[in-house]
Order: C-alpha cells, then sequence, then structure tokens
C-alpha cells in the first residue's frame, strides 16, 4: 500500500510513492507535525525535529513550562490562526463569541481506495486500482469546529493531491475567513522559488528569486487566475536545473482567485500556503454544513525540474482533462478574428473558408461578431441569437456550406458578460453584477452576468444549448475578457456577500459541467483574453485553453515556455498568425510562424486568401507536418532544452514513449555575420539507438545526448529549426 499508518502513542503517517516519500506525526499532545516530503526514505524522520528555546514563542497550555515545543516553531501539518504561531496560518474563523482561535488536534484517520472527488469542483482522477485516499481528521479543541484533511495518493505517478473539508459540529455559526488547500512546512534545506507572472499578451513569464527572510507572495483578486499571475508555483534547490537538483512544485485546480504565500521564518524553515485569497472570501458554516477547499496537486523531483515537468504533463493530461478530446487529436483550425475582427458576412467567411478547405485546414471557427447587434466590443453580449444580417441564411445554412468543403464548424461564445447595449440587459438588468447606488467598473465596455444566480445560469445554458443543437457545432471557443470587480449579488444577505466571488466560480463549473455533459462530442477551448484563466481547474472541462492574444512567434516561445513547466502541449491552443503581427509589429518568417504553433494545438489566425503562391504552399506543407508530427507532440515528453529569456534561441523537443522518433523545434533569434552555429545536447534518447535525420545523416542516441546537435546555419532574424530524426 502507498500509504502506512504505524500507530501508537504518536501515530506516524508514511505515504510512499514511486519515488518519493511524504511523512507526518501525531505528537504528545495530538499536534499533526509535518515530518519530510522529498526522496524516498525509511523510518521515522522526527528525529531531525530539534528545537531550542526559542524568545517569544509561546508554549500550549499542555506543554508546561517544556519551553522547547512551540507551534511558532514546529513544522506543521495544518496552520491555524489564534493560537500562538504567528507565521502565515491555512485557517481562520470566526466563532460566534468574535474569537477566531482554532486549535486543532487529531482525531482519527480512515485509508480508501481510490481517488475522492469534490462535489461541485474539477479535481485529479483515477481508477481504483490507481489511487488511494487518505482523510485525518483534526478537531477543535474548544468548539465543534472540525476539519478533515484529504491527501489523494497517485504512487506510479509520483503525485499527491490535498484538499480540505471543514464542518461545524456545533450549534452555532462561525465564519471561514480563510480556508487554504495546502500548507506545507519544509523544515529543512535552503530553497528559491519560482512563480510564473505576465500581462494581457504576455502571460506566465517564470520568474526564479532566492527566499527573503519573511513572506512572498504570488496572487489573484481579480475574480479569475488572471494573466498577471498563474496558480501554480515551484520551490527549487539553489542548484537545481532542468536535470538535477530538488524541487517541490504545485497547481492550484481553481480558475478564480488565490494566493500562494511563502514564508522563510527565523528558523530558516520554509512554509507554503496554497488556496482560496482570504481578501475575497468569507463563508458562513450554519451548524451541521461542511465546506469543501479546491484542490491542489503536487510532486517533488530530486532530479531537476523537467522530471517535475513530465509529471505534471502525464497527470493533467491524463487525470485531469476529460471527455472525448482528452487525448484525442486534435481539429487544425482556422480563427477569422485577426483576418476580419466585427468586420464579416457569410460571404468573407465562406471565401476564408474555401481557401483554408483546399490548403488541408480541417475545421472553420467563427469568432466575435455573430449574434445580436455587434459591430464592435460596445454592444450585443448576451444576445446569443444569430444576426441573420450578417449570415443571412442563419447559421445552419453556413454551417451546411462549411460542411460541404469538408471542414468542421466552431463557435465563439462569452457567456459569462452582458452589455448594457443589448436586449438582455434591458429585460434583465438585475442579472449583471452592480453594487447598488454606484456606477460599475466596466471592462472592454461589458459588465458581468451573476453566475450565482440559477437563473443566470439556465438562460446561459438554454441560449448555448439552442445553438448548439441548432447546427452542427464541433468546436466552441468560451471566452472572457475581464477583470471582476464591484462584488455584489441581491441573492445573498449583506453578511454573506464574502461568499460570492467562491459562488460565482461554482456557478461557471456548473454550466460547464451542463454543458459538456450534454454535448459530449464538443471541444470545448478555454479563454480569457488568451491565458487570463489558464490553470489546471478549466482544463477538467476544457482540455485545451488559448494560451496568449499575443499569438508573435518570438514572443510565443518565451509565453509557451513558461507555460510548459506545469501544463502539457496538448492543452495550449496556438497560431500561425499574419506578419506585421497586430501585437507588435514583428515580422517573422513564415516557417518560424509554424514552429511556434506547433508547439500546441495548431491552427491559423488570418485570411489564407491574401497569402502569396508561395506562402499558400507552405501552409499546405505545414498542414502535412502537423498531421505527421501532431501524435508525437500531443503524446510524447517535452523538454525545454534552452532558455529563451538567456539564450539567443529557443529550442525544444518531443520524444515518443518508445524513443523511436524525435522531433526538436524552435527558433534562433539574430543571426550574425560569421556566426558560429549553436550546439544543442538532446535528452530522453536511447543511448544504444541510431537515429536518422530525412537528409539520411544519422547519429546515435549517446552522440546526440552528449554531443549534441549543431542547429542549422541561420540566415536572417528569428529563423526555424526543424528537425525529426526516426530511431533504427
Amino acid at each position: 500500500m502507498a500509504i502506512q499508518v504505524k500507530e501508537g502513542k504518536e501515530t506516524l503517517f508514511t505515504i510512499q510513492t514511486k519515488h518519493t516519500t511524504y511523512q507526518m506525526k501525531t505528537d504528545a499532545y495530538g499536534v499533526l507535525q509535518h515530518l519530510w516530503y522529498g526522496a524516498t526514505i525509511k523510518g521515522d524522520m522526527s528525529y531531525l525535529l530539534d528545537y531550542p528555546d526559542v524568545g517569544f514563542s509561546g508554549n500550549i497550555y499542555e506543554a508546561g513550562n517544556q519551553r522547547t515545543y512551540s507551534l511558532n516553531t514546529l513544522p506543521q501539518e495544518y496552520a491555524c490562526e489564534g493560537v500562538g504561531d504567528y507565521r502565515i496560518s491555512a485557517v481562520a474563523v470566526t466563532h460566534a463569541d468574535g474569537s477566531n482561535a482554532l486549535d486543532l488536534r487529531y482525531q482519527s484517520y480512515t485509508i480508501k481506495k481510490g481517488k475522492y472527488a469534490i462535489q461541485g469542483l474539477p479535481a485529479v482522477y483515477a481508477a481504483e486500482k490507481e489511487a488511494e485516499t487518505l482523510e485525518i481528521v483534526l478537531k477543535d479543541t474548544a468548539s465543534s469546529v472540525q476539519v478533515t484533511l484529504r491527501y489523494g495518493v497517485l504512487p506510479e505517478l509520483d503525485v499527491l493531491t490535498r484538499c480540505v473539508s471543514i464542518s461545524n459540529l456545533g450549534d452555532t455559526t462561525v465564519q471561514l475567513t480563510k480556508a487554504a488547500s495546502l500548507c506545507l512546512d519544509v523544515p529543512y534545506g535552503k530553497w528559491e522559488w519560482m512563480h510564473f507572472y505576465g500581462r494581457h499578451a504576455m502571460e506566465r513569464i517564470p520568474e526564479r528569486m532566492p527566499l527573503l527572510h519573511g513572506i512572498q507572495e504570488s496572487s489573484s483578486t481579480r475574480g479569475t487566475s488572471s494573466h498577471h499571475q498563474n496558480p501554480s508555483v515551484l520551490l527549487c534547490s539553489p542548484d537545481c536545473t532542468e536535470t538535477s537538483g530538488s524541487c517541490i512544485g504545485a497547481v492550484f485546480l481553481y480558475s478564480g482567485s488565490f494566493q500562494t504565500k511563502i514564508e522563510y521564518d527565523q528558523m530558516r524553515q520554509t512554509r507554503l500556503i496554497m488556496g482560496l485569497h482570504p481578501d475575497l472570501f468569507r463563508w458562513e458554516l450554519k451548524p451541521q454544513e461542511t465546506f469543501d477547499t479546491p484542490e491542489v496537486l503536487f510532486s517533488y523531483s530530486e532530479n531537476g525540474m523537467e522530471t517535475l515537468s513530465h509529471r505534471f504533463h502525464k497527470a493533467i493530461r491524463e487525470h485531469v482533462c476529460r471527455g472525448k478530446y482528452q487525448l484525442a487529436e486534435r481539429p487544425i483550425l482556422i480563427n477569422n478574428w485577426e483576418a476580419t475582427y466585427f468586420d464579416f458576412n457569410e460571404e468573407k467567411i465562406l471565401h476564408i473558408a474555401q481557401e483554408a478547405a483546399r490548403l488541408g485546414v480541417d475545421m472553420l471557427v467563427l469568432d466575435d461578431g455573430w449574434f445580436g447587434k455587434r459591430e464592435d466590443d460596445n454592444s450585443g453580449l448576451g444576445d446569443w441569437f444569430v444576426n441573420e444580417k450578417k449570415l443571412k441564411g442563419g447559421l445552419d445554412s453556413l454551417v451546411s456550406k462549411i460542411k460541404a468543403l469538408g471542414m468542421k464548424f466552431g463557435i465563439w461564445f462569452e457567456p459569462e458578460m452582458v452589455s448594457e447595449d443589448s436586449d438582455l440587459y434591458r429585460c434583465h438588468p438585475n442579472w449583471a453584477i452592480e453594487i447598488p447606488g454606484r456606477k460599475p467598473m466596466r471592462g472592454r465596455y461589458q459588465l458581468l452576468l451573476d453566475m450565482t444566480n440559477p437563473d443566470v445560469q439556465e438562460y446561459l445554458y438554454e441560449r448555448i444549448s439552442d445553438i448548439l443543437s441548432s447546427t452542427d457545432i464541433s468546436y466552441v471557443k468560451w471566452d472572457m475578457n475581464r477583470s471582476i470587480s464591484d462584488w455584489y449579488t441581491a441573492l445573498l444577505p449583506a453578511e454573506r456577500l464574502g461568499e460570492m466571488p467562491h459562488r460565482y466560480v461554482l456557478g461557471i463549473y456548473a454550466l460547464l459541467e451542463r454543458l459538456t455533459s450534454a454535448f459530449p462530442n464538443v471541444l470545448f477551448e478555454g479563454c480569457s483574453g488568451g491565458g487570463g484563466r489558464f490553470d489546471a481547474g478549466m482544463l477538467y472541462y476544457c482540455p485545451q485553453i488559448w494560451c496568449s492574444d499575443d499569438t508573435d512567434a518570438y514572443e510565443r516561445t518565451i509565453i509557451q515556455y513558461g507555460t510548459s513547466f506545469f501544463y502539457p502541449t496538448s492543452t495550449v491552443g496556438s497560431h500561425v498568425s499574419v506578419v506585421p503581427n497586430h501585437q507588435t509589429g514583428r515580422i517573422t518568417p513564415m516557417k518560424s510562424r509554424a514552429v511556434t504553433a506547433m508547439a500546441g494545438s495548431f491552427g491559423y489566425e488570418l485570411d489564407l486568401n491574401l497569402l502569396s503562391e508561395a506562402e499558400k504552399e507552405a501552409v499546405q506543407q505545414q498542414i502535412q507536418q502537423f498531421k505527421q508530427y501532431g501524435s508525437l507532440i500531443h503524446n510524447g515528453k517535452y523538454y525545454r532544452l534552452s532558455n529563451p529569456m538567456e539564450s539567443n534561441y529557443a529550442v525544444w523537443e518531443f520524444v515518443s514513449e518508445d524513443q523511436k522518433e524525435v522531433l526538436v523545434q524552435g527558433m534562433i533569434f539574430r543571426t550574425e555575420a560569421n556566426m558560429v552555429r549553436y550546439c544543442v545536447p538532446l535528452r530522453g534518447l536511447d543511448k544504444n539507438c541510431i537515429y536518422r535525420l530525412k537528409d539520411g545523416t544519422s547519429y546515435s542516441g549517446s552522440a546526440l545526448m552528449k554531443g549534441g546537435i549543431l542547429l542549422p546555419k541561420s540566415w536572417g532574424d528569428y529563423y526555424p529549426v526543424s528537425l525529426y530524426f526516426v530511431g533504427e
């Protein structure tokens, strides 16, 4: 069994995965202490806990004059507020008498086969034989608040999950003011941390820094996981590289506001807290009610960040993503947004589709502007009825013509939004999120619908269902183009408005669950101004997400590099767009744009009719290449062979499971006169295998990994790299 328990006066819990050990122990006072998370070990690691009498670190009452025992210094499994631990806490409550102390002590444990689920929330899933669940029950010493810590264990994948259930077993209401999903105390080692920051059209940029004494934070209060910080984090030993050194990674399966806090304390210990952002969270817990937190997925590697990424890629792809397109190859699509923006009619769309079909594209996606009175971004949102002035024969007529070309059809929605200039807003102004007596904040000149309102959810389900049922639609792009503010709903009393941000996310999940269940053959793609809600929670419903609104091939190498630390290539929506690029004005070669876009779910974002004949021929070749490489790209192991933020090139590699196929792709950013060619060692090959390029040149696996491969001699800037090897 992966979960081992040694009972006694002090109960020892040990979780063993294939290459890691997680260990905790109840002490003489019932406090659940964290002992170890790292490489596989045997034995009780509590011998490492040796603490002096630290001034101004108080002692629990039961410890008497044992001044070396302090919650302020000891590593704990779930740290509480108000009981003498002055470090960052994982949970806080306000009791009926106004006090906020919570002193959790061990009560019991349960081991179950299989992986737990969380009602109404995304969570890692697994077959019963693939996973185990450990539940540890803790209870407050002076109240009826009970906390159940849940641990999901997937031993072969070397990943763990954690979530928490907080129950009120008393007869008076309590208010939760903080409810984190992960509390991880690391009492040993020196660590650096890496977070993934950004902005709209430049998301998930990795930044690595030594931990400072005190608190560092990565968070979002925007109502979504955001462009600005991603709900993922890495702790790394200072010597950690792609292929060596210790690292711990954690990703939050949640699409709303979050907080990741790390504290490096007076004892040179590290505490990591990850969960709902407490600034946007209050939850009234009535007698006999339970609150379930979202889930955190985490793992440890002693062999560098590459191993960690492989574990997250496999776990997310095979145990978070669901449905028909979980593992299936995706259609190559063309989206009309950058080709037409709002200025289109049926004739224009068909003109784009005809050329796309001729060149081998599988699907056309009709983006914003097909509905209501939608000529720009100032009106129409919420009116999900076909604009027959633009599409004179209606949607079914257009779809039939697209299908006659041999292509599938997809369509864009922005369900959570409403325009003030819309029939929906005029009919139901109370469905929009607005604070009475205040002018609402607009974003992109639009307001948000109250997704906590069952009537709103029902309206959206009916309208989207009607559209999807009206004709043969194979794909939905689900967009969300603003941050959330003005938190207010008439459906909750004033004292419970703090519940709204979380209830909003639960409303989105409920609607997505309903729609994806009703239309299992439709591929849903998430989007929020590109990558503003690129998180593992959304991937539970949408197996791919539009990576960024920045389609510039050079900048995409950086965005996709940061994305790759946690998220698999198959989840990344990436397209070839026109030059000069619409976001940067940069001009990059057609081949380079294609190479970058192939590191994802491939497609085009332009009007193919405007290309030269040579460019059209290149498109045909690119489509043929992606259909050849697609399975390798989505199913193979992904290797970061360079850091594009530090090197003059971005190079990555895909290796098939049997190590017989290898694809090296990337871009050389700048070319110099008399330029020396770059030599890049490959990874993940069979050292005894002979690998052959298309031109017949062959290399041994050991040579490619030890000596490397010479990148092509570049000519011009942003020069493409694409090398396909077959093992013999």
